[in-house]
């Protein structure tokens, strides 16, 4: 009884397997194959195999997250595909919002829609806003726009008609037809995937699921063919954007919930940890080989936002789609981040990534820019022989010549330099993560910060001493640990509703019936009637009067008018600052989470001992800390040696597998009865 989890990222491809019944952990990282990830999670498996015995036949479950679709929509690899809309509307898509991405940013460009225009048809037909038929669905015009597909090979459909997020009996049946008229054709509707209003963002929605949907479709059912070759036949589940998971059937008809798979995966492992400390108010940190990706939980809960920007910058609005995504804030700033001067003379980190391939110059295979990676190996941090499980050797001769170029633009040594380039890296990473804190009203101090990914430990503890955070933890198998966390995501989905309505007595009578149709529909995609089975969180999206977005609310059945109010007013303040009690609120939209209660993952307990055994002290390292500490001596603790209750004073490293913890002068790590590593400040 085998629990196996791949995670493909930009550098490499993790695997994580959990025998359920004697609780052992196996797993593996191995290079990303970017031609074709499903290759590399093949690697990793077989890599298993051969190294730990994994037996394929035994694995009873198995998810998988990655990267494939945001690379098939930031790449443009998308398939040929055609938009049918209600007549008058095509350039809705094009039009897209008038505001700016930064109001003062002249400079800022509306992006290019993923279809042009000559492949953005209408059709006859036309529901009011409550869904009643103005104009009946012209069935000749249907056959007419198919004619046009077909003589143009598209291959995808996407079809999104005016208000049928109301009804969508007009959508349904132009579906039905075309795929009669266009075999072969995949054809996706608005309908089955976003249920609420704002015509542009659901036509965004629906367009990018087509696009990718063909490209997803392959993907998966050519993994699902390669794993049965290896001799996995199992349920097969994907990660999914909201911190969930779902069938590979399931996510092959909305392909565009897996848009932030892999990064989920981190984000419902820190859920977990967060628990397992008594700690339901946590800071999310993942830090790559290509990315940092940070988010915050709150309540035991990832927050979820109701709008996805995808490519969303200063210089641009991006494409906002409306499927439920875990509120992450990610950067260029990964083990493999690059470091260069600009023209100006100024030292910059990333984003530009030296990924799997070439890789940072240590690596040896033809990488020629200093990377993150190489300054960690250039200041000791890393130990050149205990990379990647030690399936790799680090050159520190080629990382330091790397850096020469750097330290004589700065006048400094190659030491300073690569400092220079871990402390820009800490000061980006402390923006990216105020950014999901006291930019959106969280005080870091009330906050333990945990800390993951193969770079993310080696930086944990200075930014954990900046926020100032309660505690700053390293997780257990943090160098594979969004694998980790897909073993601890339950089935999960996410139901919105549009409702228009008041917040008085009659309006929570319609809240409430809603929400029990919700239930019902949730209950039925699981293919369980017994509503105790599932972990339901309903949510409602209220605002002010003449405001044009709303904030999010937790909704309990037995609310009042008052309470109701009550809360509303306490989010509002928490997410602008002010509140409006005179001022009357509406409901625009509903949301029901629902998660199906299954096994998860455990954490293992760890023995507990008078005094470190031996072996647990590897080495000492010298360690370069920057101006003023400089070159420190280090003891290198074997992480896997550590007993529960273990306390140590820094400056010290910890090795393990897949990464390495640093902990500064000035702080105690402790190790938890289930391993987990908790720095805090000394005093």
């Amino acid at each position: 009884m085998v629990r196996l989890a791949t995670d493909v990222g930009g550098t490499f491809t993790d695997l994580i397997a959990y025998d359920e019944t004697t609780g052992q952990i196996t797993f593996g990282k191995t290079l990303t194959t970017t031609d074709d990830q499903s290759t590399g999670v093949l690697n990793t498996i077989f890599d298993a195999k051969e190294t730990n015995n994994l037996d394929p036949a035994a694995i009873d479950f198995f998810v998988h997250g990655g990267t494939t679709v945001i690379n098939a929509i930031t790449e443009w690899k998308g398939v040929k595909t055609a938009l049918i809309t209600t007549r008058g509307f095509r350039d809705v898509l094009e039009i897209g919002r008038g505001n700016r991405p930064d109001l003062y940013n002249l400079k800022a460009r509306t992006p290019p829609p993923y279809i042009p225009r000559r492949y953005r048809l209408e059709v006859t037909e036309r529901l009011d806003g409550v869904g009643n038929i103005i104009t009946p669905l012209d069935e000749s015009d249907v056959a007419d726009v198919a004619d046009i597909c077909r003589e143009a090979d598209i291959e995808a459909v996407a079809v999104v008609f005016l208000h049928s997020y109301v009804d969508d009996r007009h959508e349904v049946r132009c579906a039905d037809l075309l795929r009669s008229f266009l075999p072969g054709v995949m054809v996706s509707t608005s309908s089955q995937i976003s249920r609420q209003w704002r015509e542009y963002e659901r036509t965004c929605t629906a367009v990018l699921n087509a696009y990718v949907q063909p490209v997803i479709d392959k993907y998966f059912r050519s993994l699902e063919k390669k794993l049965l070759k290896t001799g996995l036949d199992c349920p097969l589940y994907a990660m999914q954007s909201n911190g969930g998971v779902a069938s590979f059937s399931d996510v092959r008809l909305q392909p565009l919930t897996l848009v932030e798979s892999g990064p989920s995966g981190g984000i419902a492992g820190a859920v977990r940890i967060g628990q397992a400390i008594g700690a339901p108010d946590v800071l999310s940190l993942d830090v790559g080989g290509t990315t940092a990706k940070c988010s915050l939980i709150r309540n035991g809960r990832p927050q979820i936002v109701p709008e996805y920007k995808l490519e969303w910058s200063r210089f641009s609005p991006g494409y906002t789609v409306q499927v439920p995504v875990v509120d992450i804030v990610e950067i260029g700033a990964g083990g493999g981040s690059i470091a260069s001067m600009d023209q100006a003379g100024h030292l910059n980190v990333g984003p530009e990534s030296a990924g799997s391939t070439p890789g940072p110059v240590c690596y040896g295979r033809g990488g020629i820019s200093p990377t993150i990676t190489d300054a960690m190996l250039v200041t000791g941090i890393l130990n050149p022989e205990n990379f990647a499980n030690g399936k790799m050797s680090l050159n520190v001769t080629n990382a330091r010549a790397a850096f020469q170029s750097i330290a004589d633009t700065l006048n400094c040594s190659v030491e300073e330099a690569s400092s220079s380039v871990i402390r820009i890296t800490h000061a980006n990473m402390i923006n990216a993560l105020k950014l999901v804190t006291v930019q959106r009203g969280h005080d870091p101090r009330d906050l333990s910060l945990i800390v993951s990914g193969g770079a993310g430990p080696m930086l944990a503890a200075k930014l954990g001493r900046e926020l100032n955070v309660k505690s700053t933890v390293i997780p257990v198998y943090p160098g594979v640990f969004s694998a980790w966390g897909m073993l601890s995501a339950l089935p999960r989905t996410d139901l919105r509703r549009t409702l228009f309505c008041e917040v008085d007595n009659m309006g929570l009578e319609k809240i409430r019936s809603e929400f029990q149709n919700l239930v019902v529909q949730a209950a039925n995609q699981f293919n369980t009637s017994d509503v105790d089975a599932l972990n339901l969180h309903f949510a409602v999206e209220a605002r002010y009067q003449g405001q044009e977005h709303s904030v999010s609310v937790a909704f309990q059945y037995d609310d009042t008018v008052q309470s109701f109010i009550q809360t509303f007013h306490a989010t509002h303040e928490t997410a602008y600052t002010f509140k409006l009690p005179e001022s009357p609120i509406e409901i625009t939209n509903l949301h029901l989470q629902a998660e199906h209660k299954s096994d998860i993952i455990a954490l293992r307990e760890i023995p507990q001992m008078e005094q470190l055994p031996s072996g647990a002290v590897k080495s000492t390292r010298d360690v370069f800390f920057g101006p003023g500490l400089g070159w420190l001596s280090c003891p290198v603790y074997d992480r896997a040696l550590l007993f529960a209750g273990c306390q140590l004073d820094g400056p010290l490293l910890i090795e393990e597998p897949t990464t390495t913890s640093l902990v500064l002068p000035g702080q105690v790590v402790e190790t938890t009865t289930t391993g987990l590593l908790i720095i805090t400040e000394l005093g």
